[in-house]
């Protein structure tokens, strides 16, 4: 098939695939959902691609099964709406960010969620991660330092229907300790160490993800698991790119400064 002029350059020059225009009969919702299950294949297929650095060829059905089923564009802000479901983060206000959805997705395999499990996620932002993760877990506890965004994530996840997350303003670096132990913890932004403070909340057995800032320029993915005896393993998954964490927490710490 020949594709017109103008598609084949963008194709050439960005990488997105052609569609044709949804026909008028077509509804906001349908449209949505094609593009959810695109997302989906785009997810497998950088899975695939990634294996020899991840280790995961492939993500648990029921992780994709999440990332099929949440609205990713209910988590954007309206202008952002029809790049949802590309597979690139998207701003959303403050400075901040939504995830790629295939980091949102890995990092969620990672810690091997389960659906009697407890999670902390550090970095609320707009609440798509607290969501996918509310689809596999028991209950979710969330923390952003933002309060605008903080605030708007918690009534977005209210309005739908997510009675498992419950959102916390405040210093991420510091944790939940009232909460603890998780059987998860996934940190949304990057940090100049791993926080110790988390390291101590995490349930033994269980699974932190975390970027960490290398060098000036680069962030590795990190994935953290505590042993059942209580010693900690420490594996890089990939590098990435997240926007900084912040509070006092980061600045105070010794350990998380240069």
């Amino acid at each position: 098939m020949t594709l017109p002029r103008r598609c084949a350059w963008l194709l050439a020059a960005v990488g997105f695939a052609c569609t044709a225009a949804p026909a008028a009969s077509e509804t906001a919702d349908e449209r949505y959902a094609v593009e959810r299950r695109r997302m989906v294949d785009d997810i497998a297929a950088t899975a695939r691609s990634t294996a020899s650095d991840t280790g995961r060829a492939t993500f648990a059905e029921r992780v994709m099964v999440a990332m099929g089923k949440v609205e990713r564009h209910r988590f954007v802000p309206s202008i952002e709406a029809r790049f949802a479901y590309r597979d690139h983060p998207l701003p959303i206000g403050s400075g901040q960010t939504i995830s790629q959805p295939f980091i949102v997705a890995l990092s969620t395999d990672l810690i091997d969620p389960k659906p009697e499990h407890v999670v902390l996620e550090i970095g609320t932002g707009s609440g798509y991660q607290a969501a996918v993760l509310a689809e596999l877990v028991s209950q979710v506890y969330t923390i952003e330092i933002v309060e605008s965004l903080g605030r708007e994530a918690a009534e977005r996840l209210k309005n739908l229907g997510y009675r498992n997350v419950e959102v916390r303003i405040g210093d991420g670096y510091q944790g939940w300790p009232d909460k603890a132990p998780f059987d998860g913890i996934i940190v949304t932004a990057a940090a100049p160490a791993v926080p110790a403070p988390l390291v101590a909340q995490l349930k033994r057995g269980g699974r932190m993800i975390v970027p960490v800032d290398v060098h000036p320029g680069r962030q590795d993915l990190l994935l953290i698991e505590k042993r059942p005896d209580g010693t900690i393993d420490r594996k890089v998954v990939l590098p990435v790119r997240f926007v900084p964490l912040t509070g006092p927490g980061v600045r105070e710490d010794g350990a998380g400064r240069k």
